[in-house]
């Protein structure tokens, strides 16, 4: 493997620790909806994307809330997020969408691994990656994507499984790897804070499918 110069992102390191600082606050949703129904997830979900959804478009309209918001948040976003000649959204924005379609389509174990995999699995991939990569690797760094799924996996180790056996926790390191990949490759093109946890929730539905056919995806004593 060749060393090559990587592209270190667009906004600076001591920003980008903030930013992952920050980012680490969405754990909070998957710790939440350990705790409580589906159906109240999603009342608490719906209107709180709709409203980030709604500050996040209104910068595109009302000229003095984008100036507000780029004094006090520029700084941390990156070239994409103010990019003026696209509608874009925010990391937070993408991170309340893919929290909200993986609660309606797929079972509570499933989101639980994706974003707790999405903010651990990101903040070391970016931090790691930006500060010591030096080798690339499809997209990014072959050290950012390292980080990404043994810091993914020490967080599948502790999330909770159905029955805790052996083929659980293969197909979770299975989904782990393909979410470091599928981080890897959204550079550019789609938001991974949507693409990490749909990818994690994807494969885990596929493989438990076709290995655990029979097994109830119900987390034993949690609320449905």
């Amino acid at each position: 493997m060749t060393t090559t110069t990587l592209d270190k992102g667009t906004i600076d390191y001591k920003a980008e620790l903030l930013r992952k600082s920050i980012h680490l606050l969405s754990l909070s949703i998957a710790i939440v909806y350990y705790f409580i129904t589906k159906e109240l997830a999603l009342k608490l979900l719906i209107p709180f994307t709709l409203i980030s959804l709604i500050l996040d478009l209104a910068r595109y309209f009302f000229p003095k809330y984008r100036a507000v918001l780029y004094s006090i948040f520029g700084f941390m976003l990156r070239e994409h997020e103010v990019n003026s000649k696209q509608i874009t959204l925010s990391g937070a924005t993408y991170v309340l969408i893919a929290a909200l379609v993986t609660v309606i389509f797929f079972p509570k174990v499933f989101v639980i691994l994706g974003i707790a995999v999405l903010i651990f699995g990101d903040i070391f991939a970016a931090l790691i990656g930006r500060k010591f990569g030096k080798h690339k690797f499809l997209f990014k760094s072959l050290e950012g994507t390292t980080a990404f799924f043994i810091f993914g996996s020490l967080v599948m180790l502790a999330t909770p499984k159905i029955e805790g056996n052996l083929t659980e926790y293969l197909i979770g390191f299975a989904a782990v790897g393909v979410a470091a990949i599928v981080e890897n490759i959204s550079y550019g093109w789609a938001d991974d804070n949507l693409t990490i946890p749909i990818s994690v929730c994807g494969t885990m539905a596929i493989l438990y499918s076709y290995f655990l056919p029979n097994l109830v995806l119900i987390l034993p004593n949690v609320p449905v």
